[in-house]
């Protein structure tokens, strides 16, 4: 029907054109920014999963760093504990040196200078080799957890633990523990106190310090080392649980253990003494009832001295320096295979996110040859539509003719 008043065929045209350019837009849209999914109304379960793409990728891809990261701590911890191998190393050569009775006692003495030196030299070393504040060497037991973007679950991380790689931890040096008085150096076997009295006596041993222990157990006639240091530690766990004051030391030199008690916080002293209701029969002879009989001053003074003396006992200096060389060389080899665990854990990481990042594609990336098809036939469609509405804009002037 021909009509002036309403033009359906324009509106027709005019509805087709609006849909075709809404699709030419879309392709528009797809092809200048890559995405084949712009917003949640293109594809909104495609959408959801390639968000959750996204978060594993960016999770992983920061594991990767971390697994990085964890290997330059690793490495850092390395090289000093090259360094620390080759001190060892000299020291072992001074102490096989020492050990030689051709050199002098002033010889002597300057190797044992040396070998203090060194020692402080492997302190330093141990306290002060950090990464991003954290150290691997000063202290045994601790944990750092490698995040490899899975999460923290047991088998999401890896764990490196420190070890402590300084004098004392590797048993050259550190703390100094002596007695004053050279004479309490008793055998194993040597009674170190007797009682005048047949009788049962209660005896209270006092170690002094900033834990006062009083520490009392029977003694009915005699009282070796290892009696007494079971006795001290009895006590000094009532206060800590941890916390073993006493301890008898061998000497492989002299053939002779010494009685060794150690304050609970390094630098702090622990003075002992025993105090008895009878005679107390010692060394030095025998004491009044009831009057204190001072042990020795008895040390934790961290950094004060060093444990081993090439002068006057190179043997025990020699056993002690390869002990450590061999306790270095066990954590030194924990970093290197460490290392090598990081490295495979980050290749395996890499090769996760390549794939996730080839899945997110697939899911979110645009065809840009089917889009580009799709376009050009939206932009024939277009051309199509604008001529045809332009057309049937012009039908109504053909009625104009019959009014004429």
């Amino acid at each position: 029907m021909l009509s002036i008043k309403n033009n359906l065929m324009a509106g027709v045209a005019a509805r087709h054109l609006n849909k075709t350019s809404g699709m030419l837009g879309r392709s528009v849209e797809r092809l200048s920014s890559g995405l084949r999914i712009n917003s949640s109304k293109d594809d909104a379960a495609g959408l959801a999963a390639r968000e959750l793409i996204r978060v594993d990728i960016a999770a992983l891809r920061q594991g990767s760093r971390n697994a990085a990261d964890a290997i330059s701590m690793l490495q850092v911890a390395e090289g000093a504990m090259g360094v620390i191998d080759d001190i060892l190393v000299r020291m072992r050569e001074l102490a096989e040196q020492a050990a030689t009775d051709s050199y002098s006692d002033d010889q002597k003495q300057i190797m044992q200078d040396e070998l203090d030196d060194l020692i402080a030299e492997v302190d330093r070393i141990a306290q002060n080799t950090d990464f991003n504040d954290n150290n691997l060497l000063s202290a045994t037991g601790t944990t750092f957890d490698i995040a490899l973007g899975l999460g923290l679950g047991a088998t999401k991380v890896i764990q490196i633990t420190s070890a402590k790689m300084d004098s004392e931890g590797l048993g050259i040096g550190g703390d100094k523990e002596y007695i004053s008085a050279e004479e309490w150096v008793p055998t194993e076997a040597t009674n170190l106190m007797s009682n005048a009295s047949t009788a049962a006596q209660t005896w209270t041993i006092q170690i002094v310090g900033q834990d006062d222990i009083d520490v009392a157990f029977a003694l009915s006639s005699t009282k070796t080392l290892a009696e007494v240091v079971t006795a001290i530690n009895n006590g000094s766990r009532g206060t800590d649980q941890n916390y073993d004051a006493a301890e008898a030391v061998y000497n492989s030199d002299t053939d002779t253990y010494t009685l060794k008690v150690s304050a609970k916080d390094a630098g702090a002293a622990a003075d002992i003494s025993f105090v008895a209701n009878t005679f107390i029969d010692w060394a030095t002879g025998l004491q009044q009832a009831g009057e204190d009989v001072a042990i020795g001053d008895f040390h934790n003074e961290d950094g004060s001295g060093t444990a081993i003396n090439i002068k006057t006992a190179p043997t025990a200096a020699i056993d002690a320096i390869v002990s450590a060389i061999e306790e270095k060389d066990k954590f030194r080899a924990e970093l290197g295979y460490k290392m090598t665990r990081l490295e495979s854990a980050s290749t395996v990481i890499d090769l996760q996110a390549e794939n996730l990042t080839a899945a997110e594609s697939r899911i979110s990336d645009v065809d840009v040859a089917t889009e580009m098809a799709t376009m050009t036939r939206n932009q024939v469609l277009a051309q199509a539509g604008i001529t045809m509405l332009a057309r049937a804009n012009a039908i109504p002037q053909m009625a104009l003719q019959l009014l004429g």
